[in-house]
């Protein structure tokens, strides 16, 4: 078979999957859009003819550790047999789908649901634009789950301030493409709802479900999916699949053989799964043992009640594959049904073995299964592994309780589950995520189970934990939260809740959702406070008082500030003398009494020179008690108190101390809510001072952040006002790929710094002269900004640079014409240097009367900022038709960071330097460009 051919970024691409990466880590790894992410991935799929992205990804595995020679291993759910037969359902399923949005297989376990489904998303691959994804439900043992099963399949990871069913709605809410959903039944509770929200959020995607009942869901067309037809004896359907899988366990059938084979397929009632296991005995028992062995096991249960003939043909099948096997394989069957994802050798001798010395005893039984039929054998990255399909599954949990074995077994899968997530916790490797993507399904059935056992309390706990800490190591912070606070209700005492609870206000933190941590640190005070911990409560009240003031625009209901109050008083009581609740209180104290913060609720009539005293206290209080995220949020309120004083220099300082006292710590949920929070203002910071190519460093670190994969819009803001100020206009359109299509895809979520991101990709194409560019992205900035009165500071800078680009000295005077007083709250923490800067350039270029007493204001207040002091002296020098004085000046901004300033000093300053500077913006891919001094 020749290989298929794969282009460049293709190749790109399927790397990426191999590291198990989500659609959107890809496109900010590539610079690439998530579409396009999704149109490659569709193409891989067709090309290497593998099912889903799991496959893509053991596929990517494998070939990395073959140079590319072998091809794609074995994946489910990819068919390991031939499809045979059903011709006729297999063009009314696919008929029902083109014709319905939501369409279900419904049938009883074995009649071939999921094979046929796959068939039929196979043949309509071609017709959907954004392709076909398959999510496999079975691994799926909580309702709440089912949307991150799909989002697990279709390559949409968490976003901060939703939840992951939402992420998927958003992502998929423009596709044409269709999703299988395979193995509903045991789920409904949870499929029901989520499809009712997508299928009204999408309006292009259709759903084929697999279910052994109606969904009952608004849409649905129900399509039931009978028995292989045995009509025409040795020509039918029922008989071609029973010849086919006898002649793969290599003695295929005689023509001598066709009468009996056509009985056996009528005795079993043309259930495909009964069909298959019976023919996986022809080549042992031959056709008078296969007729000897369903006759005695279909008169035995004749007798019995059954929910209908079909299920009892399979039933009777799986009875007799049972009874033929030997006792100890019998065991391991029941055994391994605890299993919901595909499991090793070890694995099964750890849970289902009766001791050490029996680890190759299992491994022989498995081997023995798997040729009856019983176990599908997949290979994989980590070894062999093998699977039971769900109706096996799901028999081998009866007898497993029928056995009396269930405690014992399931039991020991928790501890093999704890010992699993303990060997993942704090280790790194190339391979962790598919580690943790292979157990994960398998400590949350082992927790789920404990959860509700009395005498497993303890273990559930701290299984609960783990699962939360390295839930939140994967990304998966949605469910971090949910397990810490799974680990809290578990927790024996209050002092282990508290903890807990601490954790999951700092997953909250992370996920930009304020009324959780608000609710959940008072929860840990009221757990720290029942365990005796008055320190620790005062500790946690002071958090949740701050996080009100601190966090205000994440809240979707702010607390009453007289409730807030209350909890900032009661944190006094119980803080005592100790001195990390001292400086929590302390904190409290400068955000809620002196709004330290600015935030939405707060007083903005405070004293500056109290509020900065205040939080210098707080900011002493934390380092002394050797708390350095306590540290970092109290260095975060003064370095706004120090921006709202004018001081660009010392709030720039006090971010930067902030990313000094996090750097040593480990990637805790509260080290990093603060460190993506430092980041991100040490960014901002450093631009305000003119400190462009630290200000790349800082933003960069927060783009490449990986718990900002899903939320390129955040990650990226402040690298693009960074790129576009120093002119590295190739790079902030690279990345305004990622920003807008994570924008869109968050529902548009507001934020000074998303706006400004926004409106800094606005002046590169107004740069460029792609004025109907610059619209887009302005009407972006003006949807993303939380205030209109936000355009006085970024809006005005950004506006004035194209403008004074473009030769309209007049209209980039207008647009500053505010005195900085007038717009001091616009302008004080990033912007002043910037303002002032370009109202002395516009004064003096506009031919301003007060050009020169702008000049020598905008000095004093730029002073020490390399790029705004000399965009100053630059408009000094054109001020005195001092024109030799700027090739010096272009050399200064060169390096400061800023080329686009120095190329255009160099235009400036005419002859051949302003033929050498115009041919510098070119080459930046910046438009046509008028600007020169005044006559």
């Amino acid at each position: 078979m020749a290989t298929p051919s794969i282009s460049a970024r293709e190749a790109e691409v399927l790397a990426l999957l191999g590291e198990h990466l989500s659609n959107a880590e890809i496109a900010g790894r590539l610079f690439i859009s998530v579409r396009t992410v999704e149109s490659h991935v569709s193409s891989l799929l067709r090309k290497l003819q593998l099912p889903d992205r799991r496959a893509l990804a053991r596929h990517a595995a494998a070939s990395a550790r073959t140079t590319g020679q072998a091809g794609p291993p074995p994946a489910l759910p990819a068919p390991l047999t031939a499809f045979v037969g059903r011709t006729r359902e297999r063009a009314e399923l696919a008929a029902a789908v083109r014709a319905h949005r939501q369409v279900t297989a419904v049938g009883p376990g074995g009649v071939g649901k999921t094979r046929l489904a796959l068939a039929v998303a196979g043949d309509l691959a071609g017709e959907f634009p954004d392709g076909v994804w398959f999510a496999d439900l079975v691994p799926v043992a909580d309702p709440v789950r089912v949307g991150a099963a799909v989002a697990a399949a279709v390559g949409v990871g968490e976003q901060p301030a939703r939840d992951v069913d939402d992420a998927v709605l958003a992502a998929l809410a423009d596709h044409d493409a269709l999703l299988v959903l395979d193995n509903c039944e045991h789920v409904r509770d949870g499929v029901a709802p989520f499809l009712e929200r997508l299928l009204a959020a999408c309006p292009r995607l259709r759903v084929l479900a697999t279910s052994r009942a109606r969904l009952v869901v608004p849409f649905e067309r129900a399509v039931p999916v009978p028995p292989l037809s045995r009509a025409g004896g040795d020509e039918s359907d029922a008989v071609a699949l029973f010849m086919d899988r006898a002649a793969a366990v290599g003695w295929p059938p005689g023509p001598g053989a066709s009468a009996g084979v056509v009985a056996v397929c009528e005795r079993l009632d043309g259930m495909a799964l009964a069909i298959e296991l019976a023919a996986a005995r022809w080549a042992t028992l031959g056709l008078d043992g296969l007729t000897a062995g369903l006759g005695d096991q279909l008169r035995i249960l004749s007798g019995g009640a059954r929910a209908d003939d079909r299920h009892r043909s399979v039933r009777a099948v799986l009875d007799w594959s049972h009874d033929l096997l030997r006792p100890q394989d019998q065991a391991l069957l029941r055994r391994v049904s605890v299993f919901v994802a595909p499991f090793t050798a070890a694995a099964a001798a750890e849970v289902a073995g009766d001791g050490p010395e029996d680890a190759s005893a299992v491994a022989d039984g498995l081997g023995r299964l798997a040729e009856q039929s019983l176990l599908a054998v997949t290979p994989s990255a980590t070894g062999t592994r093998y699977r039971a399909l769900e109706t096996i599954r799901q028999y081998g949990a009866e007898r497993l309780a029928a056995a009396g074995e269930q405690t014992a077994v399931r039991t020991r899968h928790l501890g093999w589950c704890g010992a699993a997530a303990t060997a993942l916790t704090g280790t790194v490797g190339p391979d962790w995520r598919a580690r943790f993507d292979d157990l994960a399904e398998d400590m949350r059935a082992a927790l789920g189970w404990a959860a509700a056992q009395p005498d497993l309390r303890a273990d559930a706990h701290r299984l609960a934990l783990s699962l939360a800490g390295l839930a939140f190591t994967r990304n998966l912070p949605g469910e971090a939260q949910q397990r810490y606070e799974q680990a809290a209700a578990l927790a024996g005492d209050g002092a282990g809740a508290a903890v807990a609870l601490r954790h999951a206000a700092a997953v909250a933190g992370c996920r930009r959702l304020g009324d959780d941590m608000y609710r959940l640190h008072r929860a840990a005070a009221e757990a720290a406070e029942r365990a005796g911990d008055r320190a620790g409560a005062g500790r946690d009240l002071a958090e949740a008082a701050t996080a009100a003031y601190r966090f205000s625009t994440s809240f979707t209901r702010l607390p009453a500030v007289a409730e807030v109050t209350a909890v900032l008083a009661r944190a006094r009581d119980l803080a005592g003398d100790d001195p990390r609740a001292g400086a929590a209180v302390a904190l409290a104290e400068a955000a809620v009494v002196s709004d330290a913060y600015g935030a939405v609720q707060g007083d903005a009539d405070n004293a500056v020179d109290r509020t900065v005293e205040r939080v210098e206290h707080a900011v002493e209080l934390a380092r002394r008690a050797g708390d350095p995220v306590t540290e970092s949020a109290a260095l975060d309120a003064l370095s706004g108190a120090l921006s709202w004083a004018g001081d660009a220099f010392a709030t720039a300082a006090a971010t930067r101390r902030r990313t000094e006292a996090l750097a040593p710590l480990p990637p805790t949920p509260a080290a990093t809510h603060e460190r993506m929070d430092a980041l991100a203002m040490a960014a901002g910071t450093a631009v305000g001072a003119g400190e462009l190519d630290r200000a790349r460093r800082w933003g960069r670190q927060l783009a490449d952040h990986p718990l900002l994969a899903e939320a390129g819009h955040h990650a990226t803001a402040w690298l693009l006002v960074a790129d576009a100020f120093a002119g590295h206009t190739g790079e902030a359109l690279a990345h305004a790929v990622r920003f807008r299509d994570s924008f869109e895809h968050s529902g548009g979520q507001q934020s000074l710094s998303v706006a400004a991101g926004a409106a800094s990709v606005a002046m590169v194409h107004g740069l460029r002269g792609d004025d109907d560019a610059r619209a887009l992205w302005l009407s972006l900035a003006a949807r993303a900004d939380t205030t209109t009165e936000h355009r006085h500071g970024y809006g005005a800078v950004f506006d004035a640079t194209v403008l004074l680009h473009r030769g309209d000295a007049q209209g980039a005077l207008e647009r500053v014409a505010p005195e900085p007083a007038e717009v001091w709250k616009w302008v004080c923490w990033i912007w002043l240097h910037w303002y002032v800067a370009l109202r002395a350039e516009a004064a003096v270029l506009a031919g301003h009367p007060d050009a020169r007493g702008r000049i020598t204001a905008a000095r004093a207040v730029v002073v020490g900022n390399p790029v705004a002091a000399a965009q100053v002296d630059r408009a000094e020098a054109l001020l005195d038709g001092d024109l030799p004085r700027l090739p010096g000046l272009a050399a200064a901004f060169e390096a400061a960071g800023s080329p686009y300033q120095a190329a255009r000093t160099l235009l400036l300053a005419g002859g051949d330097h302003g033929a050498a500077g115009a041919a510098a913006l070119t080459a930046m891919g910046l438009g046509p460009v008028t600007a020169r001094p005044a006559s």
